[in-house]
């Protein structure tokens, strides 16, 4: 049984998920944010999220189609629940690369009989293969990721973890960082974190008492931790976080990154904007944004180029549309964020 709804997101609203739910991005330009990090470039992508969850849209002009699944039969499957347990980004579809997936979603109505988009996702999903893994060894990675989201309050070690795993015959610590990147440690310390800061944005307990709940027998050594991995305190992130009222700030950020980024790349310029000195907006960007306004600025020039691009125009057109003094030096910079030149982004888009 599905509930299928059609809707425009307000901005800076947080959206709590009851039920695992399907998010389509019909249209948007800017960022989303899910559990406490920002995402950006979400036109024509499907995100999977799961009970706990929340989403917010950090600009106003997003479209969204969101079908929510209320049988739970369906997510006992181990090779579905690669769509949900998100390790170190968030999980999605790209719709471009899937005819499937788009053939399924432009059904406005998604009857009941039509094809199961958790199947067809999940197949897609080990198609576009993130860790360039077998499926054998995705079921370890995740049978880790759930011992980590059952296991992380008791205050067990890495190892105590990945011993229960490595009855299948693999070196679950060897796999995890070879095709994750990251150490089972790091894995376990990111969900304390999320965790932590779950409790402190959206309960009223003291930061003692949450660090108790996340496992920490010591209050002071969870502020640190915290302190040394976000740059804030717990107390200092409360207050940050403004869950109560919808943050002003922000909003208004997003709107002088959206009107000038083609225009102005100077850290400076936004700070005039915002009768702000450079380093009291670096600061609050960071503090509320969990990203430097550089790296905005210079996410908003991709996306921007992103859809010039496949718009057709041309590369001399969108590196002087966007500022730049020479295509060359624009090839550059998209080709190290995006991990391949214009032209061979425009090809693989239109042939995937």
């Amino acid at each position: 049984m599905k509930k299928v709804e059609r809707f425009f997101p307000e901005i800076n609203k947080i959206y709590f998920i009851d039920t695992y739910t399907l998010i389509h991005i019909i249209n948007g330009k800017g960022s989303i944010q899910v559990d406490f990090k920002n995402y950006y470039d979400w036109k024509e992508k499907a995100i999977f999220l799961e009970k706990g969850q929340y989403i917010k849209f950090l600009s106003e002009d997003f479209e969204v189609r969101r079908i929510e699944f209320f049988s739970k039969e369906k997510f006992y499957d181990k090779d579905v629940r690669v769509l949900f347990k998100h390790l170190i980004s968030l999980g999605y579809i790209d719709l471009l690369q899937c005819e499937e997936c788009n053939k399924f979603l432009s059904n406005t109505t998604i009857s009941q009989d039509s094809a199961d988009i958790i199947d067809i996702s999940s197949r897609q999903w080990y198609w576009q293969n993130p860790f360039n893994a077998n499926k054998e060894e995705y079921q370890v990675i995740f049978d880790v990721k759930e011992c980590i989201d059952n296991e992380y309050v008791n205050n067990l070690k890495a190892s105590d973890l990945v011993e229960l795993i490595n009855h299948r015959g693999y070196n679950a610590q060897a796999l995890i960082k070879n095709k994750v990147g990251l150490s089972v440690k790091k894995l376990l310390d990111n969900k304390k974190l999320n965790e932590g800061y779950r409790e402190i944005a959206f309960t009223d307990k003291s930061i003692q008492e949450i660090s108790y709940n996340l496992g920490y027998k010591d209050d002071a050594y969870f502020n640190r931790f915290f302190k040394n991995r976000t740059g804030q305190t717990p107390k200092q992130f409360r207050e940050n976080f403004d869950f109560d009222n919808r943050d002003q700030f922000m909003q208004d950020i997003q709107e002088l990154l959206t009107c000038y980024h083609t225009k102005e790349h100077s850290i400076g310029f936004y700070a005039d904007k915002m009768h702000m000195s450079i380093k009291t907006l670096s600061s609050k960007v960071r503090a509320k944004m969990n990203n430097s306004l550089g790296q905005l600025i210079r996410l908003e020039l991709i996306n921007t180029a992103k859809l010039m691009i496949l718009e057709g125009e041309s590369v001399a057109f969108v590196a002087m549309k966007l500022g730049f003094d020479e295509p060359s030096h624009f090839t550059r910079f998209f080709k190290n964020y995006v991990g391949c030149s214009p032209t061979d982004f425009k090809i693989k888009k239109y042939n995937s």
